[in-house]
């Protein structure tokens, strides 16, 4: 399926769905719903919650928000939920979860798609929601995926990191990514960037000091992604993303990391139980651990792009592998 294609389909269920929410009976509570930005992963997300909340039959409509990568925005609309009185807002992604949370304190707010919510201070625990915050976390399983990328390439000696600057789950990752390259003797080179215009470039300015290269959960390096793996190509520098959703559309090499729509199914069910009347601070942040929740996506295209032969044994554990232009889910 392309890439144009899917996002026909994904925009054509969201109109449809949304059509459907908005015939909702009058004086039904309104939940706002925010991303960030638009990109593979968190479009995912956002169809499991609308997903979820469609199946639940309550009465309710939808007012739905896409930040652009830009905090102002996201700031706007987190004021604009405020103004509104939405019943509950539900911010997917760090960026837009922050703001709904440093603006909305009279009403629930639910973050999904948050690497480290205690790190971003939207709650003081793991164990217990916060007065009128909860959510999903998609703390991603940052040494498994090096893991992955060093034995797609076991020659690799030094590992390359682009992130965020300004987004708090990036930096909390790129520490992770530090200390698993001084235990494994490994060279870490990172490259920052504070928008997405920035990506590609900065894969460029250390592509020749890298052997292979870790993209973890950031939304401003996922939306450029396409740029990113198109340098990777070029320059034959293996890419492992913690994104899987955008890795069937985009020619990294492979991704290990959440299926997003399941982790949407499961931030609906939160937004619903609240919708219910049940409280945040009597809901923990959910953060999956089931197997199923976990997608590992391998492109063999890619590598024979750059040269790399992929063990057997690696290619049985991929769920989803590409080849030949073929995407096939085991």
């Amino acid at each position: 399926m392309s890439n144009r294609f899917a996002k026909l389909l994904y925009a054509i269920g969201c109109a449809g769905l949304l059509l459907l929410l908005s015939c909702a009976p009058k004086g039904a509570k309104v939940v706002g719903v925010a991303k960030f930005v638009s990109h593979p992963a968190l479009d995912a997300l956002e169809k499991g919650i609308l997903d979820e909340l469609s199946a639940s039959k309550a009465d309710y409509k939808v007012d739905l928000q896409n930040a652009n990568a830009d905090m102002n925005t996201a700031a706007q609309i987190a004021q604009h939920f405020k103004q509104e009185k939405v019943a509950l807002a539900v911010g997917i992604a760090t960026p837009m979860a922050q703001a709904l949370a440093n603006q909305i304190k009279d009403r629930p707010v639910i973050y999904s798609a948050v690497t480290d919510p205690v790190a971003a201070d939207l709650v003081e625990s793991m164990d217990k929601g916060g007065p009128n915050v909860t959510g999903t976390s998609d703390m991603t399983p940052v040494r498994e995926q090096l893991d992955l990328l060093c034995s797609l390439k076991p020659s690799i000696k030094r590992i390359g990191n682009i992130y965020a600057s300004g987004e708090a789950n990036s930096v909390a990752l790129a520490e992770i990514v530090r200390e698993y390259c001084q235990e494994h003797g490994l060279e870490y080179v990172e490259s920052t960037i504070t928008n997405s215009s920035e990506a590609r470039q900065a894969l460029l300015s250390i592509a020749g000091r890298i052997d292979g290269l870790y993209l973890g959960n950031d939304n401003t390096v996922f939306s450029a992604l396409s740029g990113i793996a198109e340098v990777g190509i070029d320059k034959k520098i293996p890419i492992v993303t913690a994104d899987p959703s955008s890795a069937e559309t985009i020619p990294v090499l492979a991704a290990l990391g959440y299926d997003y729509y399941r982790m949407g199914l499961a931030t609906g069910k939160i937004v619903v139980r609240i919708l219910n009347g049940e409280k945040t601070s009597d809901i923990p942040a959910f953060l999956s651990k089931e197997n199923e929740d976990m997608t590992f996506v391998l492109n063999l295209d890619t590598a024979r792009k750059i040269g790399i032969s992929v063990d057997q044994s690696i290619i049985d554990r991929a769920k989803v592998v590409i080849s030949d232009d073929q995407l096939v889910r085991k």
